[in-house]
């Protein structure tokens, strides 16, 4: 007798190893938080930082993605480099903390040299925590789940940032950026946190 397939037990993380489940909590909480800010950072930008106009944001932008898309590459090489998961987590761990908190930056950002100088130290972390989540994830996933599993990953996320760029505009209206910018760090600090229990599921040796 056929039975149709559960499919939405997957949105609850249901039937996932529990380092895919942690990894994707993490994400969606840290992806999350960055999705408060991220729609309206250009309204951040003109408010706060001194000549802060379309151009400016357009360089912080660009910084941030081009850092990020150059290091990633010897970051990647190197940890394929080197035996066993322990440099992968490490480096995945430290630097996710530090991401989260780079946000506090924008709180005494002034100038649009200093907003580059903060994007650029965002790109050059984020160039470290990617390639190792990412070489994290593809080590773990089920086999046979693979296209299951990163639909789960992606549809969650986009459906928390949907919500929270809503939630952030809300915020930043009523209560101000300061505020917002400080959910946004302590989001990503409990997200980044969120990746210590796949500790003991790795292979360190």
């Amino acid at each position: 007798m056929y039975t149709k397939p559960k499919k939405m037990k997957y949105l609850f993380l249901n039937d996932i190893n529990p380092v895919i489940r942690f990894l994707i909590i993490s994400d969606v909480v840290i992806i999350g938080a960055g999705g408060l800010l991220g729609p309206i950072f250009a309204i951040f930008v003109e408010d706060f930082v001194v000549g802060g106009n379309e151009v400016v944001v357009g360089i912080a932008a660009a910084i941030y993605l081009s850092t990020k898309s150059v290091l990633q590459i010897p970051t990647a090489h190197m940890i394929d480099r080197i035996k066993g998961e322990r440099d992968d987590f490490w480096l995945m761990f430290i630097f996710s903390i530090l991401s989260a908190l780079i946000p506090l930056f924008y709180l005494i950002v002034r100038t649009p040299f200093e907003l580059y100088a903060v994007q650029f130290l965002l790109g050059l972390f984020t160039s470290i925590t990617f390639p190792t989540y990412m070489a994290i994830f593809t080590r773990h996933i089920d086999k046979h789940k693979e296209a299951t599993e990163w639909g789960v990953y992606f549809t969650i996320i986009d459906i928390t940032s949907a919500v929270l760029a809503a939630l952030g505009g809300f915020v930043a209206g009523y209560f101000g950026f300061q505020v917002l910018i400080c959910m946004v760090v302590f989001l990503s600090v409990v997200g980044s946190l969120l990746l210590w229990p796949i500790k003991p599921y790795l292979r360190f040796k």
